[in-house]
């Protein structure tokens, strides 16, 4: 689920990326007096009130994709800290006991 997720999140923040810089700002009225440029790719009205709201959409969508990876990082509650305060186990060792010895063989005798 997290997995799925992440790569909404990621396509998403490409997108809001991608469609903000498609954007003109707020000094590009003198620019495009100057340099004729014309915006009827995306209509008569021009691509701000489509942009606009595709902004939007994309900044919410965002917004919910953040809060999500939020709730699910929340429950999975894993820390390298865990455990860290606690006093470690005293173990107890069992006393070793030697190997018993083996019997010399008899010695033969030679006649």
């Amino acid at each position: 689920m997290s997995t799925i997720l992440v790569v909404i999140h990621i396509l998403v923040s490409c997108a809001l990326i991608f469609i903000v810089l498609l954007q003109h700002g707020k000094g590009a009225g003198i620019g495009a007096a100057f340099g004729g440029s014309s915006q009827t790719v995306f209509g008569s009205t021009g691509a701000a009130p489509f942009l606009a709201k595709l902004t939007a959409a994309a900044a919410i969508l965002f917004m919910v994709t953040s809060l999500g990876l939020t709730f699910l990082g929340q429950q999975k509650e894993t820390s390298v800290m865990r455990g860290a305060g606690a006093k470690p186990a005293q173990q107890q060792t069992a006393p070793v006991k030697p190997a018993p010895a083996k019997p010399a063989p008899a010695p033969q005798s030679q006649k």
